[in-house]
């Protein structure tokens, strides 16, 4: 194929136009700096927020349990990987991001007294979630907020590898999806922004992978390419997520359900999460997700449902007709096909797909194990990502003031630039194309690493993807498109081989989304956190982070 070069030179890099990457191009270019935004998709539509989102999180010192001190309980854990460093940072993100979305037009509920629309969720100690109207609007509007100070994005931009000048950032490359074009960028630092957690590892009911809850345009290189690039990962191990789903649905909408009053109930009606969390359906999603399985296990479903039925009729308006669209548009069209109505019946969930991550291990201004290097996810949830995205994008133009620019290791680029083309180059007989490879993946990952595992189910795991790997020099492409999925499967298959081994480190259950059969109970002496790094061959190597 023949294709051409772009060259890019900017002080600041964003990786990925996520909640992040809008946080973080929004505070390095109001610091002052050149920022380039750059993202596989668009940035009007791109990452998790491109789907809407119902729900801004923050605390605002106004009622109990609404401050900092509150913050750190919740989320500086010593398994959480977050550090109170980390959490001040959310912290301080919280009222500029929500003065930005005001002025880009985002529209937060208020109550009739001026106040913000806030209710619970999660297990958290007060009402931190402001409502969002019409949340599938927020995207487009940051988007226009951004172009409007000058950031400069850099759309349909697939990044494969990070480059480095010694032990420094100097930059990425990669290919636009859509043309084909070569494409590489030079920077002073960059931010990380591509997401915390890769799905289409697993398959929910509807066995469509990119009818997914959360991301399924994140399949590992927010993980592998800094790994790869010599920074560290916390928490590969138990940083799964998953959550209930409408049944046959690929989004959830489940805080706003949780945290306005719904009730789970199984297949014999009873109301059962009081026995898996004190806080019942509004607290920790994992319990919410394996106290659903383990009611699976033990006879009392499926089905399971959601019961709205007792909601005030404006509630019930609210929550249908106002919270649950802005987690995916059309999800009154799916309400009418299946004939819901929450003031009336309940509404049919099941256990959805699982996603995998960890978090890009940072000092306390975000700063990775690679110098210039920042990292702006490290919280879940759109305000998770914009706060801390934001907290990076600031240190990161406040570093790229002071550094010179570095160099590309341009034999590295040449060398790397035929791997990435190579899939075009592939065909015939004994290739394979990047979905029947990829749906090799998730078989194994159902079968073996699934909500319950074993140290030999994880072992066979393992025994299956060295049999996939011979096929990984043989997945082919006809098309940009074809390549830019070729690209994919392959990062989601470097990640789960990880991932898998990262799992057999941890000899005990209750800390993550799955249950070990062999290791049934909760290990106090393993409230740490797991450490994963590569060698010089590429091989994972572990430790424990005391």
């Amino acid at each position: 194929m023949e294709t051409r070069q772009k060259s890019y030179e900017t002080e600041v890099l964003v990786l990925g136009s996520s909640a992040a990457g809008c946080g973080a191009a929004i505070a390095a270019r109001r610091a002052g700096a050149e920022v380039l935004l750059a993202d596989k998709g668009k940035l009007e539509s791109s990452g998790c927020l491109g789907g809407g989102n119902d729900h801004f999180m923050a605390v605002l010192d106004e009622v109990e349990h609404d401050g900092l001190e509150d913050l750190y309980g919740y989320y500086a854990t010593p398994v959480s990987g977050l550090t109170r460093d980390h959490v001040r940072n959310f912290y301080d993100a919280m009222k500029p991001c929500i003065k930005i979305l005001e002025d880009a037009g985002v529209e937060l509920m208020r109550t009739p007294d001026g106040s913000y629309m806030r209710s619970v969720g999660f297990g958290q100690p007060g009402p931190w979630w402001i409502h969002i109207n019409h949340g599938y609007n927020v995207k487009p509007l940051l988007a226009k907020y951004i172009k409007g100070l000058g950031v400069k994005p850099l759309d349909h931009f697939m990044i494969t590898h990070l480059l480095k000048d010694g032990n420094r950032i100097a930059g990425c490359m990669g290919f636009d999806v859509l043309k084909g074009d070569f494409i590489t960028v030079r920077c002073k630092t960059a931010v990380l922004c591509m997401g915390l957690t890769a799905q289409r590892v697993s398959n929910n009911s509807s066995h469509k992978p990119f009818n997914q809850w959360f991301s399924p345009f994140v399949t590992g290189s927010q993980i592998m390419l800094p790994l790869e690039a010599g920074a560290s990962v916390l928490n590969l191990d138990i940083s799964d997520m998953a959550t209930m789903l409408p049944k046959g649905w690929g989004a959830p909408g489940m805080n706003g359900i949780n945290n306005m009053g719904g009730h789970e109930l199984n297949a014999r009606g009873e109301r059962f999460m009081g026995k898996y969390d004190p806080m019942l359906e509004n607290g920790l999603r994992r319990n919410q997700v394996m106290g659903t399985f383990q009611e699976t296990l033990e006879g009392y479903g499926p089905p399971f449902f959601m019961d709205m039925t007792h909601f005030t009729t404006e509630d019930a308006r609210h929550l249908q007709y106002d919270l649950m669209p802005g987690d995916k548009e059309t999800y009154l069209e799916y309400c009418e096909a299946r004939k819901i109505d929450f003031t009336k019946t309940p509404l049919e969930v099941e256990v959805g797909e699982r996603m995998i991550g960890g978090i890009v291990r940072s000092d306390a201004t975000q700063e990775t194990d690679v110098e210039n290097l920042f990292n702006g996810n490290i919280i879940h949830s759109f305000s998770g990502a914009m706060c801390l995205g934001y907290a990076a994008g600031g240190f990161a133009a406040r570093k790229a003031a002071e550094v010179e620019m570095p160099s590309l290791p341009e034999d590295m680029v040449e060398r790397r630039r035929a791997e990435i083309y190579a899939p075009l180059e592939n065909g015939g007989k004994g290739s394979v194309s990047w979905n029947v490879f990829e749906d090799g993946i998730r078989q194994v990952m159902d079968y073996y690493v699934g909500y319950q595992r074993t140290e030999g189910s994880m072992e066979q795991a393992l025994k299956s993807f060295e049999t996939l790997a011979a096929y990984v020099p043989r997945i082919a492409a006809s098309t940009v498109r074809e390549l830019m999925r070729s690209h994919e499967s392959m990062e989601l298959f470097r990640l789960c081989r990880c991932y898998v081994q990262a799992c057999m480190q941890r000899k005990e259950s209750g800390r993550a989304m799955y249950r070990r059969a062999d290791y049934p109970e909760l290990d106090p002496a393993l409230a740490k956190c797991l450490v994963t790094s590569l060698d010089e061959s590429g091989n994972p190597v572990f430790r424990w982070n005391d």
